[in-house]
This record gives structure tokens, C-alpha cells and sequence, in this order.
């Protein structure tokens, strides 16, 4: 009977305060009122709700309702410790925050991390360190075929559609970029007059729905491409074939999220829902994709053109090396996303279990190449939880030639890791598109914060490399970074992955490594 005393108190005090209002004062009404309202639910709660909880204990229930709500920021303030939150722990985020606001981030009396427990990993300093450049080391990025190379910074902003984050985001990353003289990719959602007012870089993306340069059905529409290739922000185009957060699924822009700007920028309808196919409409092979990329690169008047995947069926990815080999077709660039997830709303299972992650994905791609004799001529981007030097280090160590951040450039912009980017209720007006929260970020404010994170971070990555001894990145080699196997047992990345050698899957494919994959590998269909 226990679970049935709020409801009996409610309809006690209802009845009292009838009592009270009949025989006493009519003032008694505002309090009687909300003890009827009450007494009202509980009753429909016992015979009419349909949840168990409410049946069985009626008012009492909701305090369950009200927990579940608390819950994410409790835990996240008062329960979990500096290093065991996820995504992102405690100290991962405050230290974006400590760059953002252009202040220290030293900390003292030792490392809170367990340097004994299986998977740690660490660096390896040299006796004889040198003085960390004081510039930002740049990517050239653009092939034989490219007109337009662009100098690529070794840490720029992922990828964010506008819908996804707000306008006042939007402004903010891009200022922070133009500030910083780093690039800012735009998501597949197309680019919006916020990507262009602050005047930053621009990596163009597109994605399977073609948002911007598509045609009322939803067809790419070259004469669009080509209009907005042309913008002289947009410094290169990357064609998006998966993302980490959803490998293997297309994106779903719910009907009250489409307002008529967002609708402008994506050309397609406002006011409904806009769902993104999981597969491109233009090509369906390894070959099509690589004649899509010509394609571009003729109506861009060769801009650097390439492409963005989360690793799947290392077959999949050799056909589109043998693709290269037959055709001679190149793309400029290649950015592996991890299967970590990242910005991007998804189903749990997908987050959790479809594609590789960035370590083991990034190091494929950058071995297949070496293996084909192509990764001189493609250079290597990265985004999957970049948040420091360190993690800059070690995506280059797996490969990369320079690396992407979404969530820790969210983080610079006062993200609280509140994780209810899908619901259009940020608490910052990052990921929604109620203007009520929008306006607590002032872009002409945070857009000073990107650029000082980007900016710090990359100076403690010179810092670090020169304490490796190493007066450039292209000098980082997998023997620089160890990783404790377990609690007697410590490796190199060197001997933990394959390592290729130049050119050996042209002259002779048979090692174990690649010959299953090999084989099923083709150009003329995934």
C-alpha cells in the first residue's frame, strides 16, 4: 500500500481544501486547485495509463521519469572520475576547454591514468629533443591533375552540416578558421551563407541526398556543382561514401528541423522530413566512384577532389585501389573516419558495432596504398575523437598526413557533452535550431575560442615532436609509439601492425595479410 500514499495524500488535501474553500475563504481555491489537478492524474495513472510503472504507482512513478532526466549530468558531475567518462572524459574535455579560453592547462603531481594497465601507450622521447618550430606545419593537398592545390593545416573542423548545428554555430567555426587559417568542412548538408559570411576555408561535402547540387529529385545536378564549386571559399570537395557514426546508413532530417533555411541550403522542401539514401545514386562500383571524381574535378576546374569513408570490407577498399591502378584515376585525398562515431545522430548498434575503428581503419588505408604504389601521390585525412597533440601523434603514426575534429571543436564552443544533439534541445544552442538557445552563443565571442584550441593544440604537437627529436611530421614512425599488451608485455606499433612494403601487392599479392582480399577485391562492383 506504500506506493499509493501520494496519491492518497493528494486526494486528502484535494478534499480539504474543498472543505476549506466551501465553509472558509474562496482564497483556499489556489491552493485546492493543484491538489485536484493532481488527484486527477493519479486516477488516470491506476485505470487508464498504459505504462506499468504509472499503474502500479501512480504520481509516485514520475519521480522515476524525473531521475532518468538528472541522471546524464549527476553522473557526469558527481559520479564518474576524470578519466572514466565517455565519449569524452573529464579530462579530455577540459583541457579543450583550458585551450579554448587561451589559459594554462599544466597540471600537476602525476599522471591519473594506470601506465601498467593493458592498452596504455605512450611515446618514445629522445636524449637529444630539438626546438619545436613555432609555425604550423602544412599538407599540400592536390595532385598531377589538381590546379588549385590548397596548404592543408594538420588540424582543421570536421565535418557539421548546418541543421545539424545551429547558424550562430556555424558562424562561430567558420570566423574560427578564417582567425586560425584552417580549413572548415561544411557536412553533407550543403553550404549555407553561414559557411560564407566569416570568410574561413572551406571543404565542400557531398554527401548521398547531393544537398545543394541536386535536382528536384534528388539527382546531382552538375550545372548547381559547378556554380558553387566555383566560390573561391570552397578550396576542396570531398565526396562522403560513410561516416563513422552510421557506416552503412543514410542521415533522416526530421519535418520540424526543416525550417526554410535549412530547406534553401539543402534544396529540398521545408517543413518535411528529408531522408538521405545509405548508398550514391551517381556510381556503384569502385570505377564509377573513381569517374564521379574526374567528374568533379572537371566542373571545379580541378580543384582538389577526394573522397571520406569509414573502413567496412577491406575488399571493398582494395577494389577501389585496383580501380586506380587500371583507370590512372586518382582522387587527391582520402579521409578515414573512425567507427568511434562522432557528431552525427544514430542508432546505438551502429554507433557501438558497424565499422572499423580509427586505428585499425586509417592503418588499412594507409598500408593498401603503400602495398599499390599510389601512397605517394594520396594524401590522408582523419577524424575520429581528435582532441590533443597526443591523439594528433598518434592518427599520424597510423598514417594520416593531417587530421579533423567535430566534437572537440564543439567542445571549444562551450559543448557540455550534455549528449541530446538529436533532440533540438542543446543547453548551449550548438545543435539546435531553437533560436531561444541559439542566441547564448555569441559567434563573434567562441569564434576566438576555435581558433585558440586549434591553434594551442597544434603548437604542443610541435612541442611533442620536437621532444622526439624530430624536426618534422612526415619523420613520425610506428617504432615512436608503444603500447602495453598486457601487464608483462610491451609492443611497438611496428611490430603490432603489418607494415607493407612499396608496391608489393602489384608484385606479388600473396602474403596472408592480403591474399583473401585481394582476390575478392574488383573494380567493376562493391
Amino acid at each position: 500500500m506504500m506506493r499509493y500514499i501520494p496519491l492518497l495524500l493528494s486526494v486528502i488535501l484535494a478534499l480539504l481544501g474543498c472543505i476549506l474553500v466551501v465553509t472558509a475563504s474562496l482564497h483556499w481555491m489556489w491552493l485546492t486547485i493543484p491538489f485536484l489537478l493532481l488527484t486527477g492524474v493519479g486516477f488516470y495513472d491506476l485505470f487508464f495509463s498504459s505504462n506499468n510503472v504509472l499503474r502500479n504507482y501512480p504520481l509516485l512513478g514520475y519521480l522515476r521519469f524525473a531521475s532518468e532526466e538528472l541522471r546524464p549530468e549527476l553522473h557526469q558531475y558527481f559520479v564518474e572520475s576524470d578519466t572514466d567518462g565517455a565519449p569524452f572524459n573529464r579530462n579530455s574535455r577540459q583541457i579543450v576547454y583550458e585551450r579554448a579560453e587561451d589559459e594554462h592547462e599544466e597540471k600537476s603531481f602525476g599522471t591519473e591514468l594506470d601506465v601498467y594497465e593493458a592498452a596504455y601507450e605512450w611515446l618514445t622521447h629522445s636524449i637529444n629533443p630539438r626546438q619545436a618550430s613555432e609555425t604550423q606545419f602544412r599538407v599540400r593537398i592536390g595532385g598531377e591533375a589538381c590546379r588549385h592545390p590548397y596548404e592543408m593545416s594538420l588540424l582543421n573542423v570536421s565535418s557539421m552540416s548546418f541543421g545539424s548545428l545551429s547558424a550562430n554555430s556555424i558562424l562561430a567555426l567558420n570566423g574560427g578558421a578564417r582567425l586560425g587559417g584552417f580549413a572548415h568542412a561544411t557536412g553533407e548538408g550543403g553550404i549555407s551563407p553561414y559557411h560564407l559570411k566569416p570568410g574561413g576555408d572551406l571543404v565542400w561535402e557531398i554527401g548521398t541526398a547531393y544537398f545543394g547540387c541536386r535536382d528536384e529529385n534528388g539527382n546531382f545536378d552538375p550545372e548547381q556543382f559547378q556554380n558553387k564549386a566555383a566560390e573561391p571559399a570552397v578550396k576542396c570537395i570531398t565526396i562522403k561514401l560513410s561516416q563513422g557514426a552510421k557506416a552503412g546508413l543514410g542521415g533522416v532530417m526530421p519535418a520540424a528541423k526543416m525550417s526554410e533555411e535549412i530547406a534553401e541550403t539543402r534544396g529540398v522542401p521545408a517543413h518535411e522530413k528529408c531522408i538521405s539514401p545509405p548508398g550514391h545514386s551517381e556510381f556503384d562500383s569502385p570505377r564509377g566512384l573513381l569517374n564521379f571524381i574526374q567528374r568533379l574535378r572537371d566542373l571545379s576546374d580541378a580543384k582538389p577532389v577526394g573522397f571520406k569513408l569509414c573502413v567496412g570490407r577491406r575488399s571493398e577498399f582494395l577494389g577501389i585501389c585496383k580501380a586506380m591502378l587500371q583507370t590512372g584515376i586518382l582522387p587527391d585525398y582520402i579521409i578515414v573516419d573512425g567507427g568511434e562515431g562522432g557528431t552525427g545522430a544514430a542508432p546505438l548498434e551502429y554507433q557501438d558495432h558497424v565499422g572499423a575503428p580509427l586505428a585499425e581503419g586509417l592503418h588499412f588505408v594507409h598500408q593498401s596504398l603503400i602495398a599499390c604504389g599510389l601512397r605517394k601521390q594520396i594524401k590522408l585525412g582523419c577524424s575520429g575523437k581528435v582532441d590533443s597533440a597526443f591523439e594528433m601523434i598518434r592518427r599520424l603514426i597510423h598514417g594520416a598526413d593531417y587530421c579533423n575534429a567535430a566534437r572537440a571543436m564543439m567542445f571549444s564552443l562551450g559543448c557540455i557533452q550534455a549528449q541530446i544533439c538529436e533532440t533540438n534541445r542543446c543547453p548551449t544552442g550548438i545543435t539546435t535550431q531553437d533560436q531561444t538557445r541559439t542566441r547564448g552563443l555569441l559567434p563573434e565571442v567562441k569564434q576566438y575560442r576555435v581558433r585558440y584550441f586549434q591553434h594551442s593544440t597544434v603548437m604542443e604537437f610541435n612541442q611533442i615532436i620536437a621532444s622526439l627529436g624530430l624536426s618534422s611530421p612526415d619523420q613520425l614512425s610506428p617504432e615512436l609509439l608503444m603500447r602495453r599488451v598486457n601487464a608483462t608485455t610491451v609492443k611497438s606499433y611496428a611490430e603490432i601492425f603489418y607494415q607493407a612494403k612499396e608496391n608489393e601487392l602489384q608484385t606479388s599479392p600473396t602474403d596472408s595479410f592480403w591474399k583473401q582480399d585481394w582476390a575478392k577485391a574488383s573494380s567493376e562492383h562493391f
